[in-house]
């Protein structure tokens, strides 16, 4: 019986096929007009409609599209296996973008900088995240290093790269975390970009230049610099010494108040030898926030290259709780926010944000929305600083005079 029908069965979808492919050959192409008319009606998201791309951006999986051209990439490390306390932190990037749902292109806005980093001179690209194994930190630290290098080594549009200011010559990757061990391939890559150490300027609770043979265990050669285990959140920017990518001189923390190691200061010591400047929590009441501002120019300048590195656990947890390794007595995040609106002449090549671990949040989503904010803060700083850099040339678009 179910024979019988299969030559009828045929025959409805060949006339289907032929239906569909006479409508297709008859489809005329859509007019310019037509075109902007749908964008108008249908281009728009609210803030709690769309697909949950950061500040509802073009989502595009640059690493497996080459040919995607933009000048500041949204990229998302979801690694959090070199923990030392509470993991979480590969759902940061998913946080992120969702604290971000009520930035949009259309209210986007910062009068403190009287500019839009959406609408401004950079096309910025949500690029997805890079899939990293949970199972194997050695392959992690691979994966990223290498997604790191093949976005960091890619174009920017072709307006920038013809633009005589050489700071829009090169793409700028903002890294949605993850633990803190995701500057370590990051500092690698931008070392080869361009071509020197860079100067760190590290808002942290933490030291994170800490020996990893600190973390004590009988079962390790501490002289073996090879050994796994030496990779994690709190060692990154030792290993990064080492390998001589800090600017030795030039590298600053901000927002430190953490514990040390046994009975003496001496992971200061260590910290101060591999040249960094150290910024407590409790300085802002002595300085001021101008004051925290003026110590982190004075000693990076304008004219270094500077990576930015955020973890999130710089604010006080009672307004950031969604952190692995939270450390009360923090700075606000108004104070934060007010530090990288000041330092915004620095020259940042690149910049994270990290540590963002949903699964400790509250209901209101505290820590994914001021991550999202500093993220927002971050995007303005680059896209000024682009503007700025513009203006000294002279030869700057009409709209960016308007914005400067």
């Amino acid at each position: 019986m179910l024979w019988s029908f299969a030559p009828f069965f045929f025959l409805l979808s060949t006339a289907a096929h032929a239906h569909s492919t006479h409508h297709v050959e008859q489809q005329e192409p859509f007019s310019e007009e037509r075109l902007k008319e749908l964008e108008r009606k249908w281009g728009i998201d609210w803030g709690f409609s769309g697909v949950s791309t950061f500040a509802h951006l073009p989502h595009i999986r640059c690493l497996i599209h080459p040919e995607t051209e933009f000048d500041i990439g949204i990229i998302g490390a979801p690694f959090d296996t070199a923990v030392s306390y509470r993991p979480g932190a590969r759902f940061g990037p998913r946080a992120i973008r969702a604290g971000s749902s009520r930035q949009t292109s259309f209210r986007g806005f910062n009068p403190r900088a009287n500019l839009n980093p959406y609408t401004s001179w950079a096309s910025i690209v949500d690029c997805g995240d890079i899939p990293i194994t949970p199972f194997d930190n050695k392959l992690a630290l691979r994966q990223m290093s290498e997604a790191f290098q093949e976005l960091g080594a890619r174009q920017p549009t072709s307006e920038s790269l013809s633009s005589p200011t050489a700071y829009l010559h090169k793409p700028k990757l903002l890294t949605l975390g993850g633990d803190h061990s995701i500057a370590l391939p990051a500092l690698r890559v931008l070392k080869q970009i361009h071509g020197q150490p860079i100067a760190v300027v590290h808002f942290d609770a933490h030291l994170d230049t800490w020996h990893p043979a600190k973390y004590p265990s009988a079962w390790i050669d501490p002289t073996d610099t090879s050994t796994p285990s030496f990779f994690n959140h709190g060692s990154m920017f030792w290993i990064a010494a080492t390998e001589g990518l800090i600017a030795n001189g030039s590298s600053v923390h901000a927002g430190l108040r953490t514990r040390l190691s046994g009975d003496e200061p001496e992971d200061y010591t260590d910290d101060s030898q591999q040249g960094w400047v150290r910024i407590s929590t409790d300085d802002i009441d002595e300085i001021g926030v101008k004051g925290i501002i003026n110590s982190i120019m004075e000693r990076v300048g304008t004219e270094i290259p500077v990576y930015l590195s955020i973890d999130i656990d710089v604010i006080d947890p009672g307004m950031a709780p969604g952190t692995g390794t939270p450390e009360p007595g923090g700075w606000t995040t108004r104070e934060l926010i007010r530090i990288l609106r000041g330092i915004d002449g620095l020259n940042v090549v690149g910049a994270d944000i990290v540590e963002v671990s949903p699964a400790y949040d509250g209901s209101a989503e505290t820590t994914g929305l001021a991550a999202a904010q500093i993220a927002y803060e971050v995007l303005t700083s680059i896209v000024k600083k682009g503007l700025v850099e513009q203006a000294k040339t002279g030869k700057t678009r009409e709209s960016v005079r308007d914005e400067l």
